[in-house]
């Protein structure tokens, strides 16, 4: 979908300063690491001098208290979820981008949480985290879990940090430089996500072990902590989303994938479709994940961008409506025939009699 200048500007703009944020953040963790050595030096040899006091033990606070110091970590994602399905109904393309940047600088930036395939392990073996301590976390995961049996993958679309970055890439780079994959190519690669994602979690019920998920979620990026391999690989892999677009989030992200698996089997609203979709390819070819074929919407891959739904009620671009507005105008130049030819209702005068 064409954006306008003034709003490409802008987003090119935002996208730059969350580019030089990730740049300086790895660099400050990476002359902070030192320091906090040193710190933990000092602490132990404080420890060693006869300083380690015995702690004191203190009451443990109640569920009040504790969701009185959560309120703010609650109220914020409120607000944020309350602006994404605002976006999300009003079919607002400046409003979906105002979305997309508070996603990366709230959910990635300061919260740098997101829901991972980590939380897959956790619900598979009943390890959650404990919900006194973690209010807000639960208030994302059930948004997330509403949000996806209701309408599918919206959080893919609007609510995970990454895939707003890489929309915003998307909509800021050149089109010229984007490569279209053949749709039969396509379609095997979206398999592989679904490859990722079973083959974690069998290594994590044969080994127990979970620090491998740094390997295939690139969520960390957001907390500036990682080894040199691995920025190596955000950075090419940010480089080959330049011309493949999406290409994480579509081919390779095992939380999409378990994401799509629940949406192929709810997604309780559906998108509609029109009569004539079944010979139009308009939304198929705007479709930036690969999602519409023909009449069928592919529930698995679709994130509720918008640009689809849009276009169905674009009265100057979707077939459907041009069809019914070209059948007006023809009514219509009937119906001025017939009153040219003296007969409103349209009935055939008799001949007069001799």
């Amino acid at each position: 979908m064409t954006l306008p200048d003034s709003l490409r500007r802008g987003l090119a703009l935002v996208l730059t300063l969350m580019l030089c944020t990730l740049a300086s953040g790895d660099l400050a963790f990476a002359q902070a690491e030192p320091a906090t050595e040193a710190a933990a030096a000092t602490d132990a040899g404080a420890a060693a001098d006869g300083w380690d006091f015995e702690e004191v033990d203190e009451a443990e606070p109640t569920l009040a208290q504790l969701a009185k110091e959560q309120a703010l970590d609650i109220a914020l994602f409120a607000a944020f979820a309350a602006l994404a399905m605002v976006s999300f109904f009003r079919k607002s393309i400046p409003l979906k981008y105002v979305t997309l940047v508070a996603s990366v600088a709230y959910m990635g930036f300061y919260k740098s949480q997101l829901i991972s395939v980590v939380n897959i392990f956790g619900v598979l073996v009943g390890n959650l985290p404990i919900f006194s301590h973690s209010m807000a976390w639960y208030a994302f995961a059930i948004f997330t879990a509403v949000t996806t049996v209701l309408w599918g993958r919206l959080y893919c679309g609007r609510i995970c940090a990454y895939g707003a970055f890489t929309q915003l890439m998307d909509a800021v780079l050149p089109a010229r430089l984007r490569i279209d994959i053949p749709p039969a190519l396509e379609r095997r690669a979206g398999y592989i996500k679904y490859g990722i994602l079973f083959a974690a979690i069998g290594a994590f019920f044969a080994t127990g072990e979970i620090a491998f998920y740094r390997y295939i979620e690139l969520f960390w990026m957001f907390t500036f902590e990682a080894s040199t391999v691995l920025w190596i690989g955000l950075g090419v892999l940010l480089l080959a989303t330049v011309f493949i677009r999406n290409l994480y989030c579509r081919f390779l992200c095992p939380l999409g994938a378990a994401l799509g698996l629940v949406a192929s089997v709810t997604t309780v609203f559906k998108i509609k479709r029109w009569s004539e979709c079944s010979s139009c390819k308009l939304c198929e070819k705007t479709c930036e994940w690969g999602a519409i074929r023909k009449r069928m919407i592919i529930k698995s891959e679709c994130v509720r961008c918008d640009d689809c739904e849009i276009l169905y009620d674009n009265k100057a671009k979707c077939p459907h409506w041009l069809l019914i507005a070209k059948k007006a105008r023809l009514m219509a130049r009937q119906q001025v025939a017939k009153v040219l030819s003296g007969d409103p209702a349209g009935r055939t005068t008799p001949a007069p009699r001799s």
